[in-house]
């Protein structure tokens, strides 16, 4: 059975997209901790990371990292955290959050509902610092 994720990737649901390859897919979750916060998640429906086969494992780390100088760029952050819980959605994923501090990494703190116009103007700033630094599997 496809997970949210893949319904998310193939388009069926709508998101905030970030990047498309034929690997992984990034899109800004809908309950950020703070603005910024993107998660890239394998197109192969694996539950937990470590049973990514390496060369899918190595580039969703890779294109993560990327992702993770567009948002320091964009985003003032002493850090670009980046997290593989996957309790939440049975479906690989890592979770990059800007934050300041380590006492910012609180779930908890994320809003009760999505505010899309933030998350729409969040998702371009990344869109765009990927552009300057020469990346082409933008989101559109």
């Amino acid at each position: 059975m496809p997970t949210l994720f893949t319904h998310i990737i193939e388009g069926e649901l709508p998101a905030h997209g970030i990047w498309r390859d034929d690997v992984v897919a990034a899109f800004l979750t809908i309950a950020p901790i703070n603005n910024g916060h993107t998660i890239v998640v394998p197109r192969v429906e694996v539950d937990h990371w470590i049973n990514l086969d390496a060369e899918t494992n190595a580039h969703l780390f890779d294109v993560g990292r990327r992702i993770g100088l567009a948002i320091a760029a964009k985003f003032p952050c002493e850090k670009v955290s980046a997290l593989t819980l996957g309790f939440e959605v049975p479906h690989a994923h890592l979770h990059l959050i800007p934050l300041q501090s380590q006492e910012e990494l609180d779930f908890g703190r994320a809003p009760a509902e999505p505010d899309h116009a933030q998350l729409a103007i969040n998702a371009a700033l990344i869109r765009d610092a990927l552009r300057d630094a020469g990346e082409t599997a933008i989101w559109e």
